[in-house]
């Protein structure tokens, strides 16, 4: 749960930051969010969440 509302405050300030700096419209940051939210209610969710959660993992396991 924290991994994931993480990476969503982290995608939205920098689709924020996108949209203000000119990079990047806001109809195509509206397209994305909904493909996003869509993406989200099919089948490949869960493998998504594995695929992220086993990102995590491992970026965690990296010790400096």
């Amino acid at each position: 749960m924290a991994i994931s509302l993480s990476v969503v405050l982290l995608l939205a300030i920098i689709l924020v930051v996108l949209i203000r700096g000119g990079n990047i419209k806001a109809g195509p940051a509206i397209v994305a969010v909904l493909f996003g939210f869509f993406l989200a209610s099919t089948g490949m969710a869960p493998s998504i969440q594995r695929f992220l959660d086993s990102l995590a993992q491992s970026i965690n396991s990296i010790s400096f």
